[in-house]
Parts: C-alpha cells; structure tokens; sequence
C-alpha cells in the first residue's frame, strides 16, 4: 500500500521546494502513483481548507502576504537568468513566498546578496508569488536631480531647474536613456561622489517637455523648495530599523482591526474597529478602538531621522507622487499597518453611550495585526448590500458594528454642531505619461464620515489625556474668525437674501443655520464659499485656544504620525506621561516646542501651496485643448484687476481680466466684493452664476484666462465710451451712487457696532 505523506510531512516538502509545489511534484516526491493520487488530492483539499495552503493554479502556497513595501535579499540569477529574491521579513507560518525581481532599463544592476527596498505585486504565476520593483538598495542613497538635458558629442550635461543646486551633471552616452536635449529628466548620481570636476549622473526618468503634465508636480516641489532627498544618515537610520515586537506592549493581534483607506493609498497609519459594550451600565453602548502605527518607537528624538521630519514636517502630495516625511523604509513598510503583519501601534480604547458621547478612555501600547486593508468604496458597498470576497466575511462581525458607531457619534456631532461646508474635494486623474485623463469630484461616502468621525474622537482623547496629566504637547488651534471677515460675511449673506445672527457671541450652530438656510438655493455654493473665506487659518501652537471649526475646547493631531510632525510629538507626550519607554518627549522637545509649532505650521502652508500650484497646472494642461470653449461657473472672487471664476464642470479658477469687460470703466468695490460699470451701472459680484469662454490655458505657469459672456443669463451690455468732455453724464452718476452706498454701509456698520 502507498504511503500517503502527512499533513506536516507535505507543509515540510513545500518549505523546502517551494518551486517544486505543484500536486505532481509532491506526489513524485513522495512516490505516490494511481489511485493513491486521490488520497493526496484530498489532504491537499484539507490544508487549502485549513488555511495551511493556498491554491495557485497547480501549485499550493502559503496564504500569508508579504507587505506592499519589503526588504528582499536578492539571489543569484537561475539558469534563465532570472533575478529571484528572498523575503527578510515574512511573517506568515507557511511556505515561504516566492519573489521575481522585475528590473526596469534605468535600475543599476544587482548582485546575489544585496539587500534591497522593493515594491510587491501578488502575482499568480508558475513559479513565483510576487513581482518586485526596485525602490532603491538598502545602505545606498544616491544623489538626484531634476533638470533640462542638453546633448554633447559623447552623452551630455544635465542643467538642474533649481539654481541652489549650482553645478551641472555629466551624462555619459551609455546613461542617457534615450533622453533627448531639451527634455526634463531625473537622474541620479552614478559612481563615487568627486570633489573635483562635474558629478557623473545617471537618468532614471525622462519628463519631456518642461511644460508637460508629467513635469508639473516636480517643478513645484523645487519651486517651494521642499526636500525631496533624504541624506544619507537618515537613510542609513531607517535601514537599521528593525520590526518592533510584543516586549513592553499590549497584546492586540486578536482583535479584528481593518485599516479603510483611499484605494490608492500609499500608506496606512489607522486602523479602526467598534464592538457593543458589554457593560451593564452603559446599555446600547460602543466601543471603539483606534490603533495608530508607533512611529516614536523608530524615530528617537534628536536621531537623523528626527532632525529630518521636522525639517520637512509633514508628508506633501500630488496626484502623481508624494514627498514623505519618512523614508520609504518606515513611511510604506515597518509603520505602516499592512494586512496580516504583525505592526507595532499606540491605540485608545474608547467607551461611548448610546447618543456617542465619550464617557471613558484608555490609551495602550500595543502590537496589532490588521485582519484586512479596505478602502471606502469598497466598504460602503458593501454595508448597502454588495459586498466582495474580502468584505463579506467582515460584513456582520466587523463593518455593521463600526457603522452602528458612527450613527451614535453623528448623534453626537449633530448636537455638537461642528461647522458644516458643503466643499467638494477635486480628483485628478492620470494616464502612466502623466497626462491628465478626467477631473471629478470626490464622492463623499458615509466611510468617509465615519474614519474622520473616529479619528477627531481619537484626537480629542488624545488632547484631554495629555491635559488631564500635565504633559506639555502640540494643539491644533483655529480661532474664530475675526469681526471685519464677519461683517463682510454678514453682508454678503443679507445681499443674497439671508440672515446671520449679531450681537452674541459666534457658535458655529449660527454658521450652519446660515448654511442650511441656503442649502438648495441659487446662492448656496456663494455661502458656503464666503463662509470659507472668513475662516482664520488653523495652526499648531503648545497653547490651547480651542478648534473652533470643530466645535472643541481641546484638540491635538495624533492620528498620522507617519506625515505629521506635530502627530509624532503627541506621541512621544503620551509615552512619557504613561512612562511606557525612554523614547518620549526629550528636554529639547519641550524647550523648542514653541519653535517647532512655528516651523510645522510653515511647512504645512508651504505643501499646500505646493499642492495647489500642481493642481492648478494640471487643469491648465488639462483644458489647454478646449481653448475657445464655453463653460458656466460662478464668481469666486473681485480684484481690481479682474474677476475670479470657478468652472462648473472642474472646479478650475479662471481669471476674468477688467480690461476684457469692455469699453467703459469698472468702480471696485472691496467691502461689497463687486466691479460696477461706471457708464452702464452694470454690476459683478461674488456669488453670480455666468457663462464664459476661455480665451488662454497657460500650463507653465497654471493660469487660466477667461471672457465674460454672461451674468446670471444676462448678456454683458456695451459701455458708452468717453462723453465730450471726457466722462459721460451716466458716468458721474454712477459714480455718485457707488460713493453713496459705501457711505451707506459705512454708516450702517458704525450703528450695529454700538
């Protein structure tokens, strides 16, 4: 009678030959024949139903998974000359992954035994699990440029965009690329570091035009002189990082935490999960449990890795790239809360009655394994009732008790009344040249409510604990707006027919009655957009004057340490006032908190106007084609040289320029935010609906240029032109009508101050 192997027999044989794993390879290597074949199919059938192995076409493998982002130590090539590579960092209990290295044209070559930073494609192929790119190698940190290429008799010179970099590259033929002279490239250092003489590079991408789409968001990035390279002691740091285990922390990996993200998240810093209360006392009750990745456990303070964050205090992104504040090492690998890898986290268990109000709070530290990463598509799917294969299983145990959460702290919230503004979020989309393919909206998604509604609570707990034990810390302030944006506020609100409430201190329940009360109407986008405009700017600051856009006295970030600075500092407060490790706040923390809640603050504006400038040139990209279209929008904004639309259809600001709106002369108005004709008494103002043709798309620069077709279906009149004596009649007495109206309003202004 045949031997039938067993279970750990087969699961051994698989370990050591994991490319000989198909059913006929273990049944020759087990010397099982005929009818024999059957018993083996069916204790394969066992361990794939087991969870032991997985089936992948005529072979079996382990179902673990390897994160995005891993360390690989590359193996010698095989007899076809493929580059396989082994996995440092595989967690699962099985069978080894199998990983090809997929080289690209650009990529320097490499050798058995070097270690490397790589990114994962699962795969289903014969021979192997995965498909790795290379990111780079680990323990090198080659030099990169941006610049224009200009060809010489044998290669070229790369001429850097940004002129702090001083110093043109040589380009030997052979590491061109391809690349043509006047093109954008990127390249990167090739060979040993000179003192002397020009640094050899080597291109690793061509951009082409420097006008084009694929060059715009790198333009930005130097043109606002965010740091794109990290030195080599920063590197050298996060390549030393090991996974960070259970000594010293909480037990967490049984609980079914799920990280729900955008689907082309590029990494994952939360993790979420709510249960019912069991506790008698607190009936119909939530528990809600948030699990942020531990990055103070890896960034010690004063370390090259800490100087460096701060330095760039937050991570910047663009619809084709991001600019982290961490290195890939640790930004998409050790701190990011990959599914079934075991990731090291501070997390806060939180208790929340019936109606969402926090009546309890812990903070722990941890080590958490996420039983799924999901994104919010996906997750609303399918709580309305079309849910995949991977969220279906989660649908009763783990999705409906979130959702059942989020419908208590939106009781919560409405009580609350946090401000309210309708302001859809643009999504760009590109092709892989980097052109721009569509421009949406982002839909708003019940997903998407619930993560922030979790994270704001996540934060609050935060703040509060810190406070509660003395411990220095970052806020997250927003002051109330200031009383001239009010007024003007207020004007433009009675103007389009509505009221808000004077004479009492602002909440922002006022705000939103305005908001609700235009909802729906002609003027709705101008209120919420006037409503915008008289916000202060939130900032970080070490005192505490309250959020007031978020209807809180105490608030501090602490759910994205992985792209916020201010994020890590939080951290490292709650470590030291729980005295969980020595790699909370240092002295130098807490003596230069007031310099870095400056700093951050400063970064943060900076990504952003870095992130605005990219978006603005795509669209300017985008609709340089449709030059000499019509399009429908509303008046964003009034400006003495011109007025401000926002498109319809793409959210893009164009620029209506006074000197197109005809032959007469057009009176600016700043406190009633309109342009009046002085011939015709023609009025534009914020807030109007119009149609206009585009008369210019500049995508060097992202500006629009527009032509005023009509104001709210009324065509533009014709001015009357220079009278004989130089200003027609009409003139002046539009003229008189405009001073006596600011007369008015000034007058009116003063007696509601008293």
């Amino acid at each position: 009678m045949t031997h039938i192997p067993t279970k750990a027999e087969i699961l051994d044989w698989i370990s050591a030959n994991p490319t000989l794993s198909s059913k006929r390879d273990i049944a020759k290597a087990f010397g099982i024949k005929g009818a024999a074949r059957i018993d083996l199919k069916r204790v394969l059938k066992e361990l794939e139903s087991e969870g032991h192995l997985e089936r992948r076409k005529r072979s079996y493998g382990d179902p673990d998974r390897l994160p995005p982002v891993s360390v690989l130590q590359v193996k010698a090539p095989d007899k076809d000359g493929d580059l396989f590579a082994r996995p440092l960092e595989w967690h699962g209990e099985g069978v080894e992954p199998i990983v090809l290295v997929v080289p690209r044209a650009s990529d320097p070559a490499l050798g058995e035994g070097d270690r490397i930073l790589a990114r994962l494609t699962v795969v289903k192929a014969e021979d192997h699990n995965y498909e790795a790119r290379l990111i780079r190698r680990i323990g090198t940190n080659p030099r990169k440029i941006l610049g224009v290429f200009r060809k010489g008799s044998e290669g070229g010179r790369i001429v850097p965009i940004d002129k702090a970099q001083g110093a043109e590259w040589t380009v030997p033929d052979a590491n061109r690329f391809g690349a043509k002279d006047g093109e954008l490239v990127e390249a990167e250092q090739a060979g040993p570091r000179t003192r002397l003489g020009l640094q050899r590079a080597r291109i690793i991408s061509r951009l082409g035009d420097p006008s084009a789409p694929r060059a715009v968001s790198l333009i930005a990035i130097h043109q606002h002189g965010i740091p794109d390279q990290f030195p080599d002691d920063v590197i050298a740091e996060a390549d030393a990082c090991k996974p960070l285990g259970l000594k010293g922390r909480e037990d967490l990996r049984d609980l079914p935490l799920i990280t729900i993200d955008p689907v082309d998240a590029r990494d994952r810093d939360d993790a979420c999960l709510a249960l019912p209360d069991d506790d008698p006392k607190n009936p119909d009750g939530h528990v809600v449990w948030v699990a942020i990745a531990d990055v103070a456990g890896y960034v010690h303070p004063g370390s090259a890795l800490d100087r460096e964050a701060r330095n760039r205090g937050n991570s910047s992104y663009f619809p084709d790239r991001v600019v982290p504040m961490l290195p890939d090492r640790l930004s998409a690998d050790l701190c990011s809360l990959h599914e079934n890898v075991p990731r090291a986290c501070v997390a806060v268990r939180m208790q929340l009655d019936k109606d969402g109000r926090k009546i309890a709070h812990r903070f722990v530290r941890g080590l958490m394994r996420s039983v799924a990463s999901l994104n919010y598509a996906e997750v609303q799917a399918a709580v309305d009732g079309a849910p995949n294969d991977k969220t279906g299983p989660l649908l009763e145990p783990v999705l409906r008790p979130l959702y059942a959460a989020y419908a208590a702290l939106a009781r919560a919230r409405e009580a609350r009344q946090p401000l309210d503004l309708d302001l859809p979020e643009r999504k760009i989309e590109l092709s892989e040249d980097g052109e721009v393919t569509s421009v949406s909206f982002r839909e708003r998604l019940d997903a998407h409510r619930l993560i922030e509604e979790f994270m704001i609570l996540a934060n609050v707990s935060a703040a509060e604990t810190l406070i509660a034990k003395r411990s220095p810390l970052l806020f997250r302030v927003h002051e109330e707006p200031a009383p001239e944006k009010l007024d003007s506020l207020r004007e433009i609100a009675q103007a389009a027919g509505f009221n808000l409430a004077k004479g009492q201190v602002l909440q922002t329940r006022h705000l939103n009655q305005l908001l609700r009360a235009a909802e729906g109407s002609d003027n709705d986008e101008l209120i919420n957009m006037s409503t915008l405009r008289s916000m202060t700017q939130a900032y970080y600051s070490p005192q505490n004057f309250g959020h007031f856009g978020l209807a809180l006295q105490h608030y501090a970030h602490f759910t994205s340490p992985i792209r916020r600075y201010a994020d890590l500092i939080v951290h490292r407060a709650l470590i030291s006032a729980h005295g969980w490790g020595k790699d909370g706040l240092s002295p130098q923390d807490i003596d230069g908190l007031e310099d870095t809640a400056v700093h951050i603050s400063d970064t943060e504006r900076r990504s952003m106007m870095a992130e605005r400038d990219t978006t603005d040139r795509y669209l300017a990209a985008y609709l340089s084609e449709r030059v000499g279209n019509e399009f429908t929008g509303r008046i964003s904004g009034i400006a003495r040289f011109g007025a401000f639309v926002k498109l319809d259809e793409t959210g893009a600001d164009g620029l209506v320029p006074v000197r197109s709106l005809g032959r007469e002369f057009f009176h600016f108005d700043s406190d009633a935010g309109t342009l009046m004709g002085a011939d015709t008494g023609f009025t534009i103002g914020i807030g109007q609906r119009v149609t206009v043709r585009l008369a210019q798309a500049t995508p060097v620069t992202g500006g629009l240029e527009l032509e005023l077709l009509s104001v709210e279906g009324r065509n533009l009149p014709k001015g009357q032109g220079q009278g004989p004596a130089g200003r027609s009649p009409r003139r002046k007495a539009v003229r008189g009508k405009k001073k006596a109206d600011k007369v008015k309003r000034k007058v009116a202004r003063k007696r509601r101050q008293r």
